[in-house]
């Protein structure tokens, strides 16, 4: 096996990036869907902000227990990293969701459910940045 395919096993397809895809996507099915509830009662912008929050804390909790369970790291000092790290992924979600939503898909027609296709793709932008950033700092060995 070459190095370089021995460093793409190892950062890509690792059993600990796998199960980070699982619990994250977990979190991401409790931020996209609980958007759609808290679009009820608030705007689609700031709905897309309370819901990345709802789904932190899950990710939160699920990569402690599941990912990043060799952490030395205090939970206080992991919560100030992940929180930095999701501050970067919220951007993220949040600039594709409303520029796809309000601008890329208007220039196609597309209308058919455009808010919700915009926000799952902004949601699943940040997926490699945050298991990084939390792989190198929130959870660091």
């Amino acid at each position: 096996m070459t190095r370089a395919h021995s460093v793409v096993n190892k950062t890509f397809v690792s059993k600990q990036f796998l199960v980070f895809l699982l619990t994250g996507g977990f979190a991401a099915a409790v931020n996209w869907g609980s958007r759609i509830v808290y679009n009820f009662w608030m705007p689609y912008s700031a709905a897309i902000v309370v819901a990345y929050v709802t789904g932190m804390i899950v990710a939160f909790i699920l990569a402690r227990i599941f990912v990043f369970n060799n952490s030395t790291q205090s939970t206080g000092r992991s919560v100030m990293f992940f929180t930095l790290v999701n501050l970067v992924a919220v951007l993220q979600t949040w600039v594709v969701s409303i520029g796809l939503a309000n601008y890329v898909f208007p220039q196609f027609g597309m209308y058919w459910h455009n808010r919700e296709l915009a926000h799952l793709a902004g949601v699943a932008i940040p997926v490699f940045t945050s298991y990084i950033g939390h792989k190198k700092w929130s959870f660091k060995s």
